[in-house]
């Protein structure tokens, strides 16, 4: 039996690498493989735990077909290794941290994806952006007004996107997202 690719989406700042790290044990629990991004920023940047590589370095390992999706957003370029698809193959789960830019091309490779969209309310959003100190305030305003873009749910071809929120307990968001991966992707273990 395949598994299933969890595309997870959110804007800039709504604790997507917070999520991923804090669900990774129960994940691995459910047969759930969460994927490294490599991305061109350097590997010291805060933030994700990512492959950080130049745009040189980035494109070669493109030609060469080692990455299943990538795509280009926010001036960076962003690559999921292409050792998912065998992961899939093999019956393991996989959750990647994705673009909603590039969701639909996702989906054309990978029909069967299960999108997540992680949003939060923009008061949350702003105070999480201005701590981080990465934007500044015209950078934040313009990720607020794109936050308000994407906070319900749709389809996107005949995938149902799922929202997750994250404006509160990070325990909860867990918690939340093992029980949407249990109902759509990933079925108990017997």
């Amino acid at each position: 039996m395949d598994g299933r690719l969890i595309f997870l989406m959110g804007p800039s700042g709504s604790g997507k690498d917070s999520l991923i790290e804090a669900a990774r044990a129960p994940l691995q629990a459910l047969n759930c493989a969460v994927v490294r991004r490599v991305i061109t920023r350097s590997a010291e940047s805060v933030g994700e735990d990512a492959v950080g590589v130049s745009h040189e370095e980035f494109e070669q390992r493109k030609a060469a077909g080692d990455f299943a999706l990538s795509w280009h957003a926010n001036g960076l370029a962003y690559g999921i290794p292409a050792e998912i698809d065998q992961w899939l193959k093999d019956g393991c789960h996989v959750l990647v941290n994705g673009s909603r830019g590039y969701l639909a091309q996702a989906l054309r490779r990978y029909p069967t994806l299960l999108p997540v969209l992680l949003t939060v309310k923009n008061d949350v959003l702003r105070e999480r952006l201005l701590r981080r100190g990465r934007e500044g305030l015209a950078e934040i305003e313009a990720r607020l007004r794109r936050n308000g873009l994407f906070t319900t749910d749709g389809l996107i071809g005949d995938a149902q996107i799922h929202r997750l929120d994250n404006s509160g307990d990070l325990a909860v968001t867990v918690a939340n997202l093992l029980d949407l991966l249990k109902a759509n992707a990933i079925p108990d273990r017997i």
